[in-house]
């Protein structure tokens, strides 16, 4: 007989499956196509494990990884809002609530509790893991938009002001990976991939 556990275990891993379809707005570099939640996922939790050297502060890379492969499986359900929505973005929060009650509660209440510790963890932004997985989930679009000659900035002409506020986790996370980001920002700025 097969333990009810483990069906919901594997019911909830069948489910994760969605992530490949939810599209991001952020293209794959020299790619037309847009990438989904299940490649973010995995490009920041690679991105964690080579740039942890460069956190300010000592941090758990695992607990991080933990985290980045975490926080977007809401969007199984609340669907994914693009960062600089500014409508989507004003009732984000409690549609990505609703959908982790829902998501983290396919599983037996342990498993779900770690899961929704972790995502918490995440949304509140306060712990050092929270905040250089946030820089992390901030950084890798903007090194497609950098690499794809502006990719969404030059599509929803972002404007450079909203560019710094949206990668601020990483100036309180890493002096040397906020050294690269300004760098990085202004030289988009000076090629006209941003506007002002």
């Amino acid at each position: 007989m097969i333990k009810e556990r483990l069906l919901k275990d594997i019911e909830f891993i069948v489910e994760l499956d969605k992530m490949k379809s939810i599209l991001r707005q952020t293209s794959l570099i020299n790619e037309d196509r847009r990438e989904d939640d299940a490649q973010h996922s995995w490009h920041i939790s690679v991105m964690a494990m080579i740039l942890g050297e460069y956190s300010n502060e000592k941090i758990d890379v695992c607990k991080v990884i933990k985290m980045l492969l975490t926080h977007d499986l809401v969007e199984i359900f609340a669907g994914d809002t693009f960062c600089y929505d500014k409508v989507g973005n004003e009732d984000k929060k409690e549609r990505e609530n609703l959908a982790a009650e829902k998501i983290f509660g396919m599983l037996e209440e342990d498993k779900g509790r770690e899961l929704r510790v972790l995502w918490d963890e995440f949304e509140d932004g306060k712990t050092s893991e929270a905040l250089f997985a946030a820089s992390m989930d901030r950084l890798q679009p903007m090194l497609s938009n950098y690499y794809n000659n502006g990719g969404t900035w030059k599509k929803f002409n972002v404007a450079k002001e909203d560019i710094y506020k949206r990668i601020a986790p990483v100036k309180k996370s890493s002096d040397e990976l906020w050294g690269f980001v300004e760098n990085m920002i202004e030289d988009a700025y000076d090629k006209g991939l941003i506007s002002k």
